[in-house]
């Protein structure tokens, strides 16, 4: 279909379906602020499956609509303009599946993509360990084999949304005495069972929407290990590719909301008059646009080290709005108006941990140095 056209479709469809109850949820969602009505997002989401509009990207014979490119960018665009809320099934339809969808058997694919196309199973990342966050290669949760199931046990840490979730995808270390990328497996790890504790940590906004979760002997059919045992390394990595794809257009109409709200409160509170400030605001929307040009310029490509820039980019920029949310307000910002933080407070606090999850800013640097310049390795001990 014509792009044009087809975003008057997707656009018309929301303007008609973000209604009655679901009008409230405009604007709510999104990195801090997850905890807004779940509930009625999880509904909403399940109200664009029903229509056809979940996963739209995937092939049609996984359950997805088979979209191009600028058809995937015009609906994330689209969506995110309208002031739809947040995914609440982003890890699952964005990571997960895309993952299964090129590297699963097709029992797997068979098995999950449906729940995911129809938001009825929810999925959070196990990646990170207190002693490996952005060292993905330094986990120490372990998995054995035995009877047919593989028995996990170890600690993961800052999993977005696994309190609310059905099932993490766990990259777990099978060989052992195996060390760094070297035998590491790839599991779908069922979290509803006794073997697994959810423990949300409350973060700086007062929110938890981050989780440490513990496998004490937890279990899972040995069936549901992606790839070969031992190559979780190339697996998780394909998934972390994925993770930087179309939505990140969609995710840039919502940083262009902040700074749109900023320079208004800069406006209304005088702090526009101040020539610094102001410099500041023209080059964030600079910013932005370069955010956009990079995306636009990488999307399509087979995934790489490349995608660090991206990860580097965003990361730095949306740490810079926050500080601009509150030096707009000016000293407003320093004073709390309530339980919970306000909306610029709330960017500004979030924001810190920008450079740090997803892959912290010296990691990517690290990734860019060595896997795109071909400078020496980082010592290592």
């Amino acid at each position: 279909m014509e792009p044009t056209r087809f975003r008057r479709e997707v656009a018309g469809w929301l303007a008609d379906n973000l209604t009655g109850e679901f009008a409230r949820l405009r604007g709510l969602g999104g990195p801090g602020r997850e905890h807004e009505e779940f509930d009625l997002r999880l509904a909403w989401e399940r109200h664009l499956a029903a229509a056809g509009w979940t996963c739209v990207g995937w092939p049609v014979e996984f359950g997805g609509r088979g979209l191009s490119l600028a058809e995937q960018v015009a609906f994330h665009e689209e969506y995110a303009a309208s002031g739809a809320p947040a995914r609440v099934n982003h890890i699952g339809e964005q990571l997960l599946g895309p993952t299964l969808i090129a590297f699963g058997t097709p029992e797997q694919q068979k098995r999950f993509l449906p729940k995911i196309v129809e938001v009825e199973e929810l999925w959070c990342q196990g990646y990170s360990e207190p002693g490996a966050g952005s060292d993905l290669a330094a986990v120490s949760t372990s998995a054995v084999l035995r009877d047919g199931e593989w028995i996990v046990d170890g600690q993961k840490i800052w999993t977005s949304l696994a309190h609310m979730a059905d099932w993490c995808f766990v990259v777990a270390r099978t060989e052992p005495g195996s060390r760094r990328h070297h035998g590491l497996s790839y599991l779908l790890v069922p979290l509803r069972q006794d073997g697994v504790t959810v423990r949300p940590i409350r973060q700086l906004t007062g929110t938890s929407e981050f989780n440490e979760v513990f496998f004490d002997d937890a279990r899972t059919d040995a069936s549901l290990v992606v790839g070969e045992p031992g190559e979780g390394w190339q697996i998780a990595m394909a998934t972390l590719g994925f993770e930087r794809g179309v939505s990140t257009l969609g995710q840039q109409i919502g940083f262009r909301r902040e700074l749109d709200a900023i320079v208004a409160d800069a406006k209304r509170f005088g702090t526009y008059d101040d020539p610094l400030l102001r410099h500041d605001l023209i080059r964030a929307r600079i910013g932005l646009r370069v955010l956009r040009a990079h995306a636009l310029r990488t999307l399509g490509k087979p995934a790489g080290p490349e995608v660090a820039v991206g990860k580097l980019l965003w990361a730095q920029w949306h740490r810079g709005l926050g500080e601009l949310a509150v030096r707009a307000r000016g000293a407003r910002s320093l004073v709390a108006g309530g339980a919970e933080p306000d909306d610029a407070q709330r960017l500004y606090l979030f924001t810190r941990a920008d450079t740090i999850y997803g892959g912290s800013d010296e990691i990517e640097r690290n990734i860019i140095a060595e896997r795109v310049l071909g400078l020496p390795r980082e010592a290592r001990p």
